[in-house]
């Protein structure tokens, strides 16, 4: 069957896009055009639409630079977008449309960024097979901490003195549109500590959360009334992301993300599938910081992989 790809025109393509992720098995807010376009100054948009005889089968979101086709520099994830209908021998089609169109365009390299089976809502990584298929080489492997929250594992002894702590201090946990203070303390942590600034600034945070309320909210400790910790969250279909996780000096003694996480776990969100509390490497995943992932652990995370693989579109 002819197969074509078109390269994303806001213009012409942005309500079937949206409408087409909408539905896909592996569909992320992020993708939404309303999510991609806030950095879009920062990005050179390069996202491409399969179609089959005329009906659009997958998305691939992508940015360029330098000859090179990133699927998405500026996500936390990328990778081909599908709906239930995706077969594995489609995959391989799609992928052999795509080499034909990136020679064409003269691309030397596809870098993809593969979706962790825990944002699949049905089985979705045809994608992978025909990476290998295609002698893509996988080249990172970030490694983040999930809890199944159908199964989940016991907290370890030290986060449960840490809860009685917080509960103790008086301290109350709930959602909150305070953004400005969680960023005061984000801020000043990130940079305490690591010398960073949070990957999104508090405009951009405050412009995503007006597009996506149902999707990025804040969950805040709050000892008197004062924000003295918080965890901000990103939540899917099935899945929930701690994408930003921070706590103020005050916080810290009293062991208030803790009691953020212990009621995120077991309240807030125990009608999901997966709890994730993101990545604890660096270094394109050669460092693993224990500190950080211990702690991940002893909520009961254990560890998912996300994969990261190079193409050379020459070969």
């Amino acid at each position: 069957m002819k197969m074509r790809i078109e390269r994303f025109n806001p213009v012409i393509h942005t309500d079937i896009w949206n409408s087409f992720l909408a539905k896909a098995k592996n569909s992320l807010f992020m993708f939404n055009r309303s999510f991609m376009e806030y950095h879009s100054d920062r990005f050179h948009d390069h996202s491409l639409l399969f179609f089959e005889e005329g009906r659009l089968i997958a998305l691939l979101p992508a940015n360029e630079k330098e000859r090179v086709l990133f699927s998405h520099s500026g996500l936390t994830f990328g990778g081909i977008i599908t709906d239930q209908a995706m077969k594995a021998p489609k995959m391989l089609a799609i992928f052999d449309t795509l080499k034909d169109y990136l020679k064409t365009q003269n691309f030397k390299k596809l870098m993809y960024k593969a979706i962790p089976y825990i944002y699949h809502t049905i089985p979705a990584q045809e994608d992978l097979y025909a990476l290998f298929y295609n002698n893509a080489k996988c080249y990172r492997y970030d490694l983040t901490t999930t809890i199944d929250l159908t199964q989940p594992i016991s907290f370890s002894e030290r986060r449960r003195r840490g809860i009685k702590k917080a509960q103790k201090s008086g301290i109350i946990v709930e959602e909150s549109s305070d953004l400005k203070s969680y960023f005061l303390i984000l801020s000043s942590l990130l940079q305490e500590k690591y010398n960073k600034a949070p990957v999104h600034n508090l405009n951009e945070i405050e412009l995503l959360a007006s597009r996506f309320p149902e999707n990025i909210k804040l969950y805040a400790a709050f000892k008197e009334e004062i924000m003295i910790a918080g965890v901000l969250i990103f939540e899917y279909q099935q899945t929930v992301h701690t994408q930003y996780i921070g706590s103020s000096h005050e916080g810290k003694q009293l062991h208030a993300l803790d009691l953020v996480f212990y009621d995120l776990i077991t309240k807030y969100y125990i009608h999901k599938k997966y709890f994730d509390f993101g990545i604890s490497t660096e270094e394109e995943g050669m460092y693993l910081n224990h500190g950080l992932i211990t702690q991940k652990e002893e909520f009961g995370g254990r560890a998912v992989v996300h994969q990261f693989f190079g193409l050379d579109i020459n070969v």
